[in-house]
């Protein structure tokens, strides 16, 4: 009896993932599609695909009315907005799958006992110009994990093809 319920909530388990998986793979195929505008002034213009790369820049008809550090200035808050209209429509292309993922059953509730996995959160890059003294000092401390748990694998380099003996 409790092996036909494992089975079956394993069953379970294997449909959710190979769901999610359909799901990757439809969402990759539109976000692949996705472009963000956004226009600075009325005289710039730039639209940046799915991986944030400025794939357009369009100057107005008055553009000749800027100076050369208005026009920098104005493609790069246009570069920003669209960058970030981009990051919206992604989120909201994913939602799908972030309802999915919530649905599936973690790791520890599967195996008692076992520590929950967490996927870590992405830095935010800075948005400010390289040499700013508003950037951030690169940190040369090494990453820090808590909750960390010590295992021993059992690994001995003795008798395998690393041995110095072959």
């Amino acid at each position: 009896m409790v092996n036909e319920q494992a089975r079956a909530d394993m069953a379970d388990i294997l449909e959710g993932v190979q769901e999610q998986m359909r799901t990757i793979a439809r969402l990759q195929q539109e976000r692949a599609t996705l472009t963000a505008s956004a226009t600075v002034r009325r005289h710039v213009t730039v639209t940046v695909n799915a991986d944030n790369v400025v794939i357009e820049t369009k100057f107005g008809p008055d553009v000749e009315d800027l100076s050369y550090a208005e026009i920098a200035k104005a493609v790069t808050e246009a570069a920003k907005q669209a960058s970030a209209e981009m990051a919206r429509k992604t989120s909201e292309l994913l939602e799908p799958l972030n309802t999915q993922r919530a649905r599936m059953p973690k790791l520890s509730d599967l195996v008692e006992g076992m520590p929950e996995i967490k996927v870590p959160e992405p830095v935010k890059a800075p948005t400010s110009p390289p040499n700013s003294p508003a950037r951030p000092a690169e940190d040369d401390k090494p990453m820090e994990f808590s909750g960390t748990v010590d295992v021993d694998l059992g690994r001995d380099r003795g008798g395998s093809v690393t041995d110095s003996s072959w």
